[in-house]
């Protein structure tokens, strides 16, 4: 990974991608030589880490500290009835690398907590949010807004999904737009309200995608909107979000 230049195998797995001019041989230098962390492994973390490491980020972090279940499978792609009841981000890495032996996989079969989150994050250029709770949502949002790092956030429910980045160069965050966690059950988890497999796949690389903008810097990065998506009607809407002075964060 410490290479100055692509081998002859990478140049082969990413001849695609270099043929875009705002990629090219530099670009995928940028990729190789940057670093992504994934909190939360399951139905948004499996896109995101699946398309992150085929497009050669150079070292990815992987923080989940649950073992696989039967329901997760409609849409944890990265898993299958073989891996129930193992350990998410060690059934991720032996994948992961079997897609892509140059990504570098850490993992880290914990749960972010308060004590832990800006240490985890620290060492990472960009922070992805593929959790499924608000509190870890906030936890992330504060976490990077203190430690200056962007946070790439995806959120799902039933049918619809969020996509945003917050954080980026000091743009609004999580609080801008909701600046408490919303009371427990307003918003219940998959396992009481349910979800469609496929919707954490369209958020999920709808994330990648962003972060690939970022590591980069090419076209518009989703900050300052908050971009909503509705899977029964196909629908794309772009809610326009402001950096809140009152925010409690800034």
């Amino acid at each position: 990974m410490r290479n100055k230049k692509l081998d002859a195998h990478e140049q082969l797995k990413y001849s695609r991608q270099l043929l875009i001019p705002e990629i090219g041989s530099e670009g995928q230098m940028k990729l190789k030589k940057a670093s992504v962390l994934i909190v939360g492994t399951g139905g948004l973390g499996s896109p995101l880490a699946l398309y992150l490491t085929a497009a050669g980020i150079g070292r990815l972090g992987l923080v989940d500290s649950d073992s696989v279940e039967a329901t997760n499978l409609n849409r944890q792609i990265l898993y299958n009835e073989q891996d129930i009841g193992k350990q998410k981000v060690a059934i991720a890495k032996e994948k992961l690398t079997l897609l892509n032996r140059h990504v570098a996989i850490e993992t880290y079969p914990i749960q972010l907590i308060a004590d832990n989150a800006a240490e985890l994050m620290q060492g990472y250029d960009v922070i992805a949010d593929g959790t499924d709770n608000f509190s870890a949502k906030y936890l992330i949002n504060d976490t990077c807004v203190q430690i200056g790092k962007v946070d790439v956030y995806g959120s799902v429910y039933r049918c619809e999904g969020q996509v945003s980045i917050f954080n980026y160069h000091n743009g609004p965050c999580l609080r801008c737009v909701f600046p408490e966690t919303p009371a427990t059950g307003v918003f219940p988890g998959s396992a009481e309200s349910g979800i469609i497999g496929v919707l954490p796949a369209i958020i999920g690389s709808l994330q990648a995608v962003e972060i690939i903008k970022i590591l980069l810097g090419i076209g518009t990065p989703l900050s300052g909107i908050l971009l909503y998506y509705n899977a029964l009607t196909h629908t794309f809407k772009e809610l326009k979000i402001q950096k809140n002075d009152t925010c409690p964060c800034h």
